[in-house]
């Protein structure tokens, strides 16, 4: 009897087949990694068998995500609307599926101020990357230029402070909650 192709079961096997497929797995590979045998690997992903709760646990393990990701229903609102301070030459995107991070575009307009006021530490990392022109970083006793299209990434327990070179530099930048407080005070969503 072969199971319904759509829904939630259907979405399953299709993740499953792709995550598999990503990984460069055969169906041997996978049913080898979660102790299944690949006749049966093969009936779950093409809906000819049920999936027992236990099989998808181990399936989930072998391929390095976890059961809640597998049968995580698609969101009805995929599209994250951008919440802009102009002001301040910020725009941020809460991200959904972890409400710990923020994508933030800035543009900064001024050399980084290297007065011990002005530098940030705090716990975490953070990543960014020039989308425009060229961005200075401090970075405890370096200063570092970041041209556009390079990115960096670095501890934050360091002081640090970002700023333009030469003219403005259009920055994105992922922030963890602590960066997010620590950078973006002042905006209407903090953590």
């Amino acid at each position: 009897m072969t199971q319904e192709p759509d829904g939630l079961d259907g979405l399953v096997r299709k993740r499953v087949r792709a995550l598999r497929a990503a990984q460069g797995w055969s169906l041997d590979d996978l049913a080898h990694r979660c102790h299944l045998s690949p006749s049966t690997l093969s009936r779950i992903e093409t809906g000819g068998r049920r999936i027992a709760l236990d099989q998808l646990t181990a399936i989930a393990r072998a391929l390095g995500t976890t059961l809640d990701q597998l049968v995580e229903t698609a969101a009805d609102d995929v599209v994250i609307r951008p919440v802009r301070d102009r002001s301040r030459g910020l725009t941020h995107w809460p991200m959904r599926g972890d409400p710990g991070v923020t994508v933030v575009r800035m543009r900064v307009t001024s050399p980084p101020q290297d007065s011990p006021a002005a530098l940030r530490a705090h716990p975490g990392r953070e990543w960014f990357t020039v989308l425009a022109g060229t961005a200075e970083l401090l970075l405890g006793e370096r200063r570092l230029r970041i041209e556009e299209g390079e990115a960096a990434e670095f501890p934050t327990m360091l002081p640090h402070a970002l700023g333009a070179v030469g003219g403005p530099a259009d920055v994105l930048g992922v922030f963890d909650r602590e960066g997010r407080r620590a950078h973006l005070r002042g905006q209407g969503r903090r953590g």
